[in-house]
């Protein structure tokens, strides 16, 4: 089972009904792509990807490898246990630039994940903290991430996208890939976004 036929840009909007961290994909033209789920109080992050929000049809399962998150990696298979690959956290969980490793099933990697600019998570951090004046900071810093591959490609960007508590991210393809490495990307980069964002 594959992502294709992926109309971009996509979105991905968070639920803020909901106290999990629930959020739908959608395409350019509003159809569904998946409905994302995090189970909640889980020692070990498991997220599960459903076609829509109905959750009739779970697609894949993302599950990290270990309790503390401290260079955790996240595996991610189909509902028939084909492993695509996982997702790693590249050096240590800091204030910095978030790095993350994109692994395919054989455990080579193919792709990396970077934040484009380190200054816009720093200032948002201590802006965020600022009473009243913090609740607006979605609105103007928004952190923005790359994906290239082992050839120095650029391949995907992710943008946070002007919203009150962060609830958008769009995500674009820039060049055409393999349809297998484009489900790995971006189901890799729906954890990302749960994890970035529990960051703040």
């Amino acid at each position: 089972m594959v992502l294709n036929n992926l109309n971009y840009p996509l979105d991905f909007k968070f639920k803020i009904t909901t106290l999990a961290s629930d959020f739908n994909i959608t395409d350019r033209n509003g159809n569904y792509v998946a409905y994302v789920r995090q189970k909640m109080f889980k020692l070990k992050e498991d997220v599960i990807v459903f076609n829509d929000e109905s959750k009739a049809k779970e697609l894949f399962r993302i599950q990290a490898n270990q309790w503390i998150d401290f260079n955790a990696s996240y595996s991610i298979k189909d509902t028939i246990g084909k492993n695509f690959g996982r997702l790693a956290r590249k050096g240590m969980r800091s204030i910095w630039k978030s790095s993350y490793n994109v692994l395919d099933e054989a455990d080579q990697q193919k792709f990396t994940i970077t934040e484009d600019n380190a200054w816009v998570k720093f200032f948002d951090g201590m802006v965020g903290e600022i009473p009243i004046i913090g609740m607006f900071t979605g609105y103007f810093l928004n952190p923005s991430y790359t994906v290239k591959g082992m050839d120095g490609k650029e391949y995907f960007t992710l943008k946070k996208m002007p919203s009150f508590f962060g609830r958008r991210f769009q995500l674009d393809r820039l060049i055409d890939i393999d349809d297998e490495d484009e489900s790995l990307v971006v189901l890799s980069f729906l954890m990302m976004v749960l994890l970035e964002r529990a960051r703040g």
